[in-house]
């Protein structure tokens, strides 16, 4: 049975979120997702700081 994620250190980029997380092999991930409506982006990211870019810089469509 696997576990949800549990995101940590969440901050908000604008309509972006940034949030860390653990996988299942304990590596720490970063995920960058936008929260307007019907936009739909979202990528993992190794690095926090490549998350927290993509979060400054990403303009819905």
């Amino acid at each position: 049975m696997s576990r949800p994620n549990r995101f940590y250190d969440v901050r908000r980029f604008g309509p972006v979120q940034v949030g860390s997380y653990r996988n299942r092999r304990g590596l720490e991930k970063h995920t960058a997702a936008c929260t307007a409506p019907r936009c739909g982006f979202s990528a993992d990211y190794t690095d926090r700081s490549a998350a927290e870019l993509a979060a400054r810089t990403h303009r819905c469509t």
